[in-house]
Protein backbone atom coordinates (compact mmCIF):
# COMPACT_ATOMS: atom_id res chain seq x y z
CA UNK A 1 0.00 0.00 0.00
CA UNK A 2 1.42 3.71 -0.75
CA UNK A 3 -0.43 6.82 0.34
CA UNK A 4 -0.17 9.65 -2.77
CA UNK A 5 -0.53 13.23 -1.39
CA UNK A 6 -0.84 15.93 -3.72
CA UNK A 7 -3.06 18.84 -5.00
CA UNK A 8 -4.99 19.73 -7.83
CA UNK A 9 -3.23 21.22 -11.10
CA UNK A 10 -0.01 23.13 -10.68
CA UNK A 11 -0.07 26.10 -12.66
CA UNK A 12 -1.63 28.39 -10.41
CA UNK A 13 -0.27 31.89 -10.32
CA UNK A 14 -1.00 32.62 -6.78
CA UNK A 15 1.23 29.71 -5.90
CA UNK A 16 4.52 31.20 -7.32
CA UNK A 17 5.28 32.94 -4.20
CA UNK A 18 4.00 31.36 -1.67
CA UNK A 19 4.86 27.81 -2.74
CA UNK A 20 6.97 28.15 -6.11
CA UNK A 21 10.55 30.13 -5.27
CA UNK A 22 10.46 33.49 -6.77
CA UNK A 23 11.90 33.51 -9.82
CA UNK A 24 11.54 30.03 -10.92
CA UNK A 25 10.85 29.56 -14.72
CA UNK A 26 7.23 28.41 -15.15
CA UNK A 27 8.37 25.62 -17.36
CA UNK A 28 9.54 23.82 -14.36
CA UNK A 29 6.87 24.51 -11.72
CA UNK A 30 5.50 20.79 -12.54
CA UNK A 31 9.51 19.63 -11.76
CA UNK A 32 9.50 21.79 -8.33
CA UNK A 33 6.19 20.57 -7.58
CA UNK A 34 6.49 16.65 -7.79
CA UNK A 35 10.00 17.31 -5.84
CA UNK A 36 7.66 18.66 -2.68
CA UNK A 37 4.49 16.26 -3.31
CA UNK A 38 4.23 12.62 -3.99
CA UNK A 39 0.61 12.87 -6.68
CA UNK A 40 -1.48 15.81 -8.65
CA UNK A 41 -4.18 15.51 -10.26
CA UNK A 42 -4.73 16.71 -13.55
CA UNK A 43 -7.54 19.21 -13.99
CA UNK A 44 -7.34 20.47 -17.55
CA UNK A 45 -8.55 17.20 -19.18
CA UNK A 46 -12.58 17.89 -17.61
CA UNK A 47 -12.60 20.57 -20.01
CA UNK A 48 -11.07 19.46 -23.29
CA UNK A 49 -7.95 16.80 -24.65
CA UNK A 50 -4.56 17.03 -24.35
CA UNK A 51 -2.09 16.48 -26.77
CA UNK A 52 -0.17 12.96 -25.91
CA UNK A 53 3.41 14.67 -26.26
CA UNK A 54 2.20 16.78 -23.35
CA UNK A 55 1.64 13.47 -20.70
CA UNK A 56 5.02 12.10 -22.47
CA UNK A 57 6.68 15.18 -21.06
CA UNK A 58 4.75 15.23 -17.66
CA UNK A 59 6.13 11.85 -17.39
CA UNK A 60 9.79 13.06 -17.98
CA UNK A 61 9.55 15.69 -15.97
CA UNK A 62 8.46 13.97 -12.48
CA UNK A 63 10.42 11.47 -10.40
CA UNK A 64 10.50 7.57 -10.75
CA UNK A 65 7.49 7.20 -7.76
CA UNK A 66 4.90 10.09 -8.70
CA UNK A 67 1.76 9.50 -9.62
CA UNK A 68 -0.89 11.56 -11.74
CA UNK A 69 -4.89 11.21 -11.20
CA UNK A 70 -6.44 12.43 -14.55
CA UNK A 71 -9.74 13.96 -14.77
CA UNK A 72 -12.03 12.26 -17.03
CA UNK A 73 -13.74 14.39 -19.85
CA UNK A 74 -17.02 16.79 -18.81
CA UNK A 75 -18.63 15.64 -22.03
CA UNK A 76 -18.48 12.10 -20.74
CA UNK A 77 -20.14 12.61 -17.09
CA UNK A 78 -22.45 15.55 -17.52
CA UNK A 79 -24.95 13.71 -19.91
CA UNK A 80 -28.86 13.19 -18.80
CA UNK A 81 -28.52 9.48 -20.24
CA UNK A 82 -24.90 7.83 -19.68
CA UNK A 83 -25.38 5.44 -21.85
CA UNK A 84 -24.98 7.69 -24.52
CA UNK A 85 -21.21 8.29 -23.37
CA UNK A 86 -19.46 5.49 -24.83
CA UNK A 87 -17.71 7.70 -27.83
CA UNK A 88 -16.71 10.04 -25.54
CA UNK A 89 -15.38 7.56 -22.81
CA UNK A 90 -13.35 5.99 -25.66
CA UNK A 91 -12.16 9.29 -27.15
CA UNK A 92 -10.67 10.19 -23.57
CA UNK A 93 -9.13 6.80 -22.99
CA UNK A 94 -7.86 6.83 -26.52
CA UNK A 95 -6.56 10.95 -26.16
CA UNK A 96 -2.84 10.26 -24.76
CA UNK A 97 -3.24 9.10 -20.70
CA UNK A 98 -1.76 6.23 -21.22
CA UNK A 99 1.49 7.95 -22.22
CA UNK A 100 2.00 8.61 -18.71
CA UNK A 101 2.75 4.79 -18.69
CA UNK A 102 3.19 3.55 -14.82
CA UNK A 103 2.88 7.15 -13.26
CA UNK A 104 -0.88 7.15 -14.29
CA UNK A 105 -3.35 6.97 -11.36
CA UNK A 106 -6.72 6.75 -11.01
CA UNK A 107 -9.62 8.37 -13.20
CA UNK A 108 -11.83 10.90 -11.17
CA UNK A 109 -14.91 10.92 -13.33
CA UNK A 110 -16.63 14.16 -12.18
CA UNK A 111 -20.35 14.87 -11.96
CA UNK A 112 -22.30 17.33 -11.32
CA UNK A 113 -24.34 18.08 -8.09
CA UNK A 114 -27.35 18.26 -10.10
CA UNK A 115 -27.23 14.69 -11.09
CA UNK A 116 -29.09 12.38 -9.33
CA UNK A 117 -28.71 8.33 -8.65
CA UNK A 118 -30.04 6.00 -10.85
CA UNK A 119 -29.08 2.45 -10.65
CA UNK A 120 -29.72 1.92 -14.40
CA UNK A 121 -28.14 5.26 -15.44
CA UNK A 122 -24.78 4.29 -13.87
CA UNK A 123 -24.58 1.07 -14.06
CA UNK A 124 -24.86 1.93 -18.03
CA UNK A 125 -21.70 4.02 -16.91
CA UNK A 126 -19.81 1.78 -15.36
CA UNK A 127 -19.78 -1.03 -18.08
CA UNK A 128 -18.40 1.71 -20.51
CA UNK A 129 -14.91 1.69 -18.02
CA UNK A 130 -12.67 -0.82 -19.47
CA UNK A 131 -9.62 -1.90 -16.98
CA UNK A 132 -6.92 -1.55 -19.18
CA UNK A 133 -6.17 0.72 -22.44
CA UNK A 134 -2.92 0.05 -24.59
CA UNK A 135 -1.84 -2.12 -22.04
CA UNK A 136 -1.61 0.04 -19.35
CA UNK A 137 -4.05 -0.71 -16.49
CA UNK A 138 -7.06 1.61 -15.78
CA UNK A 139 -7.99 2.72 -12.42
CA UNK A 140 -11.41 4.16 -12.02
CA UNK A 141 -13.32 6.68 -9.43
CA UNK A 142 -16.08 8.63 -9.78
CA UNK A 143 -17.48 11.98 -7.97
CA UNK A 144 -20.91 12.14 -6.64
CA UNK A 145 -22.45 15.21 -5.12
CA UNK A 146 -25.90 14.67 -4.96
CA UNK A 147 -27.29 13.37 -1.97
CA UNK A 148 -29.07 10.46 -3.45
CA UNK A 149 -25.87 8.61 -3.91
CA UNK A 150 -26.28 8.02 -0.11
CA UNK A 151 -27.46 4.72 -0.30
CA UNK A 152 -26.37 0.77 -0.17
CA UNK A 153 -27.25 0.34 -3.49
CA UNK A 154 -24.80 2.86 -5.24
CA UNK A 155 -22.34 1.45 -2.75
CA UNK A 156 -23.04 -2.15 -4.28
CA UNK A 157 -22.81 -1.38 -7.69
CA UNK A 158 -19.66 0.79 -7.45
CA UNK A 159 -18.29 -2.81 -5.61
CA UNK A 160 -19.30 -5.36 -7.67
CA UNK A 161 -18.08 -2.86 -11.27
CA UNK A 162 -14.48 -1.89 -8.19
CA UNK A 163 -14.94 1.71 -8.99
CA UNK A 164 -13.80 3.71 -6.61
CA UNK A 165 -16.32 6.35 -4.95
CA UNK A 166 -14.47 9.53 -4.25
CA UNK A 167 -15.09 10.76 -0.32
CA UNK A 168 -15.11 14.71 -1.24
CA UNK A 169 -15.02 15.81 2.44
CA UNK A 170 -15.12 19.55 4.58
CA UNK A 171 -17.20 20.87 2.03
CA UNK A 172 -20.75 20.91 1.67
CA UNK A 173 -21.04 18.26 -0.54
CA UNK A 174 -22.53 14.58 0.72
CA UNK A 175 -19.44 12.03 2.31
CA UNK A 176 -19.76 8.98 1.10
CA UNK A 177 -16.32 7.15 2.40
CA UNK A 178 -17.60 3.16 1.56
CA UNK A 179 -14.13 1.55 0.39
CA UNK A 180 -15.18 0.11 -3.28
CA UNK A 181 -12.32 -0.78 -5.28
CA UNK A 182 -8.75 -1.55 -4.16
CA UNK A 183 -7.95 2.01 -3.70
CA UNK A 184 -9.46 4.76 -2.36
CA UNK A 185 -9.66 8.49 -3.31
CA UNK A 186 -9.98 11.61 -0.77
CA UNK A 187 -10.03 14.92 -1.70
CA UNK A 188 -10.41 17.28 1.09
CA UNK A 189 -11.63 21.07 0.34
CA UNK A 190 -11.11 22.75 3.97
CA UNK A 191 -8.03 24.93 3.84
CA UNK A 192 -9.18 28.49 5.12
CA UNK A 193 -6.50 31.69 5.91
CA UNK A 194 -7.30 31.58 9.59
CA UNK A 195 -4.16 28.67 9.54
CA UNK A 196 -0.68 28.81 8.44
CA UNK A 197 -0.46 25.81 6.73
CA UNK A 198 -4.25 25.80 5.94
CA UNK A 199 -5.66 23.11 8.36
CA UNK A 200 -5.03 23.33 12.20
CA UNK A 201 -2.17 21.04 13.44
CA UNK A 202 -4.91 19.20 14.75
CA UNK A 203 -6.91 18.70 11.92
CA UNK A 204 -3.84 17.94 9.84
CA UNK A 205 -3.16 14.84 11.94
CA UNK A 206 -6.67 13.86 11.94
CA UNK A 207 -6.60 13.76 8.09
CA UNK A 208 -3.16 11.38 8.72
CA UNK A 209 -5.08 9.31 10.69
CA UNK A 210 -7.76 8.83 8.39
CA UNK A 211 -5.63 8.28 4.96
CA UNK A 212 -3.11 5.72 7.44
CA UNK A 213 -6.82 4.09 8.37
CA UNK A 214 -7.85 3.85 4.40
CA UNK A 215 -4.61 2.60 3.53
CA UNK A 216 -5.18 -0.55 6.23
CA UNK A 217 -8.59 -1.20 4.46
CA UNK A 218 -10.69 0.26 6.94
CA UNK A 219 -13.00 3.34 7.24
CA UNK A 220 -12.61 5.55 9.67
CA UNK A 221 -15.52 5.93 12.55
CA UNK A 222 -16.27 9.33 11.64
CA UNK A 223 -16.51 9.16 7.52
CA UNK A 224 -20.19 8.27 6.62
CA UNK A 225 -20.32 4.86 5.15
CA UNK A 226 -23.89 3.18 3.57
CA UNK A 227 -22.58 -0.30 2.53
CA UNK A 228 -21.64 -3.21 3.98
CA UNK A 229 -18.07 -3.75 6.33
CA UNK A 230 -15.72 -5.41 3.79
CA UNK A 231 -13.04 -7.37 5.38
CA UNK A 232 -9.42 -5.05 5.89
CA UNK A 233 -6.84 -5.58 3.33
CA UNK A 234 -4.55 -2.98 2.01
CA UNK A 235 -5.09 -0.28 -0.05
CA UNK A 236 -3.58 2.57 -1.74
CA UNK A 237 -4.91 5.65 -1.36
CA UNK A 238 -4.71 9.07 -3.65
CA UNK A 239 -5.89 12.13 -1.30
CA UNK A 240 -5.38 16.16 -2.94
CA UNK A 241 -6.29 18.98 -1.34
CA UNK A 242 -8.30 21.02 -3.11
CA UNK A 243 -10.38 24.26 -3.12
CA UNK A 244 -10.76 26.45 0.28
CA UNK A 245 -7.87 28.59 0.13
CA UNK A 246 -6.04 27.27 -2.39
CA UNK A 247 -3.17 29.08 -2.21
CA UNK A 248 -2.68 27.59 1.45
CA UNK A 249 -3.29 23.78 -0.09
CA UNK A 250 0.42 22.84 -1.42
CA UNK A 251 1.43 23.56 2.23
CA UNK A 252 -1.13 21.29 3.77
CA UNK A 253 -0.50 18.75 1.28
CA UNK A 254 3.41 18.53 2.46
CA UNK A 255 2.53 18.91 6.18
CA UNK A 256 0.51 15.65 5.22
CA UNK A 257 3.27 14.44 4.00
CA UNK A 258 5.46 15.00 6.42
CA UNK A 259 3.23 13.64 8.79
CA UNK A 260 2.82 9.87 7.30
CA UNK A 261 6.33 9.75 6.54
Amino acid sequence: MTIYVGIGGWTYEDWRGPFYPEGLAQKRELEYASSKLTSIEINGTYYGAQKPSSFQKWRAETPDNFVFSVKGTRYATNRKNLAESKESVERFLASGITELKEKLGPINWQFMATKKFDPADFENFFKLLPPEQDGVRLRHAVEVRHPTFQCRAFVDLARHYNVAIITGADSDFPVIADLTADFAYVRIMGTSDQHEKGYSEQALDEWAYRARTLAEGQVPGDLATYGEKQSPKPHDVFLYVISGHKVLNPAAAMALIERLK
